[in-house]
């Protein structure tokens, strides 16, 4: 279940970083965003809710931003053109995106995809389970697991792309050559 929230942050944050670079209105996907609301039967809902509730799930999504937001900073950063504005521009813009982007929203949309996934018998055996010695131990270790595999993953592009990079232009000299010279033909003030 939290791998999901997770996920769908990862989603949400980035498409709203292309649309800024775009300069363009994002439109919301039907399959990221219910465009309506449908009527959820009151008990099952209020079992849903006490799932996230239990499950620790509000506690998830901003610790989550809070990790999305730390690694995306320097990718923004890079792809944006140098100069004074630029950090001043990240931090305006994560000021406003975490205004905007507020966990009820998400816990809404929870509601609805579980409301679509899970029947009533199924939510109220995971709220047991989350209630459980394992199941309360799983809420905290998750969010340590999760943190750890991201560094691990992080760690493990890094390898990967320069070990891949290397591979490919010894492979291919005239294109390591192409590189050479593009690199070095390039004036500091063009950078």
């Amino acid at each position: 279940m939290r791998i999901v929230v997770a996920v769908a942050i990862c989603f949400l944050l980035s498409g709203s970083i292309e649309a800024a670079q775009d300069h363009t209105t994002p439109v919301p996907d039907s399959a990221a965003v219910p465009s309506t609301q449908p009527k959820i039967d009151p008990a099952k809902e209020a079992d849903i809710r006490r799932l996230l509730d239990v499950a620790g799930t509000a506690a998830l999504v901003q610790q989550l931003m809070s990790s999305i937001e730390q690694n995306m900073k320097p990718v923004l950063a890079s792809s944006l053109p140098p100069g004074e504005y630029r950090d001043q521009l990240i931090d305006l813009f994560f000021e406003k995106f975490r205004s905007k982007f507020v966990t009820k929203k998400i816990l809404e949309l929870a509601v609805v995809r579980y409301d679509e996934n899970f029947s009533d018998s199924e939510i109220r055996g995971l709220i047991d389970f989350y209630q459980t010695p394992l199941g309360n131990k799983l809420i905290t270790a998750l969010p340590k697991v999760t943190a750890a595999l991201q560094q691990d993953g992080q760690k493990l592009g890094r390898e990967v792309g320069r070990d891949s990079m290397v591979e490919v232009l010894s492979e291919h000299p005239e294109i390591a050559k192409a590189l050479h010279d593009a690199s070095h033909s390039t004036t500091p003030a063009s950078r």
